[in-house]
């Protein structure tokens, strides 16, 4: 049976993708981890568990560290075919996934990718320009079956159908890339540059007040108050009620200790110190 490799997010649509190849092929399913998605599409485990039970093989590629994490913090900082409304850079992020597919792909003999990209659900990356843009610049055609289908917009009926049809689960839509919410973006522009930027650093810029060009963070409430002792660096947690402080420079502390009065209810009278 000839194979074809699916690029699986998980959701409702790269599901039916691989329900719907399945019926002719032998399915590989292909997951990336990135840095800045939400929802489903950052649950390996959800993906794994699907995958088991349809019988289709997954292979993950894990972009939030080492080489990968790299290469795609590089597409982030210069994307060529530019941003959406804040830093999402979705036509080049297309691109980065199915290059490594086509790897991937080459290695194993597999001739088609294949993806649930629906025609016009995403203003950026799945209209007929984005998408004739993407194939030119992989110099392929990527195989997408729910286009074959007729399926376009945004609504959900003809995909529901579907998944009724092969009984399949699936997840509700939810979470979503971090690069497209601009209120998270004006952290990330401060630190963006840094070539010593972790993805610990990226998930940290999702919680507590920043400032100092996140130099210094503050817990909101006691949840983040304990993820902030958990980190390295230095640690300032007052002894009266308030914000504890994740400072990355001894230089910053007194600031640090300011801010974290400005921010508490109650006047600080003394701090422990955790490095």
């Amino acid at each position: 049976m000839e194979k074809a490799l699916v690029l699986l997010s998980g959701g409702l649509d790269s599901r039916l993708a691989c329900k719907i190849l399945q019926e002719k092929y032998k399915v590989t399913a292909m997951f990336f981890l990135l840095p800045f998605t939400g929802g489903c599409c950052k649950d390996k485990f959800c993906v794994f568990k699907f995958c088991q039970k349809q019988g289709i093989k997954l292979e993950i590629d894990d972009c939030t560290k080492g080489k990968l994490f790299r290469e795609y913090m590089e597409l982030l900082r210069k994307p060529k075919h530019g941003r959406g409304t804040a830093l999402n850079p979705c036509r080049d992020c297309h691109i980065f996934m199915f290059k490594k597919a086509k790897q991937y792909a080459d290695k194993n003999k597999i001739k088609i990718i294949a993806t649930g990209e629906v025609l016009d659900q995403r203003p950026l990356s799945q209209t007929e320009k984005a998408l004739k843009i993407i194939d030119e610049e992989l110099g392929f055609k990527v195989t997408r079956p729910l286009i074959e289908l007729g399926i376009h917009g945004r609504q959900r009926k003809q995909q529901i159908a579907l998944a009724s049809k092969y009984q399949i689960d699936y997840p509700s839509p939810g979470g979503g890339c971090l690069l497209c919410e601009r209120e998270y973006c004006k952290k990330l522009k401060l630190v963006l540059d840094n070539p010593n930027l972790s993805y610990n650093d990226i998930q940290l810029l999702s919680i507590g007040r920043h400032f100092l060009s996140s130099q210094v963070i503050l817990g909101k409430n006691h949840q983040e108050n304990l993820l902030l002792e958990k980190q390295s660096g230095i640690k300032l947690i007052p002894e009266q009620p308030g914000p504890t402080a994740l400072v990355k420079s001894k230089e910053l502390v007194n600031q640090a200790k300011e801010l974290i009065q400005k921010y508490s209810k109650h006047k600080i009278l003394k701090f422990k110190t955790k490095n």
